[in-house]
């Protein structure tokens, strides 16, 4: 039977090591985080204050600090110039709170100084929005129609192709994430363990929690290319018959 229907096994070749991978990942982040939030780092410092002396010195005195709802909801946002911060972090002492401050500041780093895959990463954005949501769909019912119309028109198939490309541009975006986190992560602990704020036994903690969000974005990044090698692999598998 065609695989549109019968490609369950397949999906899970294809989507198994992903998911696998990702299961640990949030294990990892969990585990440190809720081990590290209940450490408070030396100089008991909250997160937006870590943030602040961060930002001060590097010049990034325009950019405000915010407190917003939700756990781990921590981003910058390089269009108004603003760190936003959940409760947790905002007002934490922990080493959790100041690794994670630390690494959205990268961020807000990585804007002043035009770093190339983040604003990659955000041109993409629109687009992302549209094919993360749109693009399996349209996928799916091009693939379908190619299955009803058989050989004798390519309708369905260019449709399908359609959805395959809208979906691509979340997988390079994945990607494209990779580069972005571990360099905003690179600034954090560099900067972490050269200035002073934090001291240096508090840096293994510290480590921990960043190092594990950092895994999160390598399993969503194998995930994304594994779902868009299946589609192509079903596609182009339909091609051939």
């Amino acid at each position: 039977m065609y695989p549109f229907f019968s490609g369950y096994g397949l999906y899970l070749l294809f989507s198994l090591p992903a998911l696998l991978l990702g299961f640990w990942a949030q294990a990892k982040v969990k585990s440190a985080y809720n081990k590290y939030s209940k450490i408070r780092n030396s100089l008991n410092l909250t997160g937006a204050e870590v943030a602040r002396r961060m930002l001060n010195a590097n010049d990034l005195t325009e950019v405000h600090i915010e407190q917003i709802q939700g756990l781990l909801s921590d981003h910058y946002d390089p269009r108004t110039k603003v760190l936003r911060l959940s409760p947790t972090v905002f007002q934490g002492n922990s080493l959790a709170s100041a690794g994670i401050a630390a690494h959205e500041v990268g961020h807000a780093l990585q804007d002043q100084q035009g770093y190339v895959p983040l604003q990659f990463r955000s041109a993409l954005v629109p687009t992302v929005q549209i094919g993360s949501r749109l693009g399996p769909i349209i996928f799916m019912a091009g693939l379908f129609l190619d299955y009803l119309s058989g050989s004798s028109t390519n309708f369905g198939f260019q449709i399908a192709l359609i959805g395959l490309v809208l979906f691509a541009a979340t997988a390079v975006f994945a990607l494209m994430t990779l580069p972005v986190e571990l360099n905003a992560t690179k600034r954090a602990k560099n900067w972490l363990s050269t200035s002073g704020v934090v001291y240096q036994q508090d840096m293994q903690g510290i480590n921990s929690v960043l190092d594990a969000a950092a895994l999160t974005y390598v399993a969503a990044a194998v995930q994304a290319l594994s779902t868009l090698l299946y589609y192509a692999y079903l596609l182009l598998g339909r091609r051939r018959r």
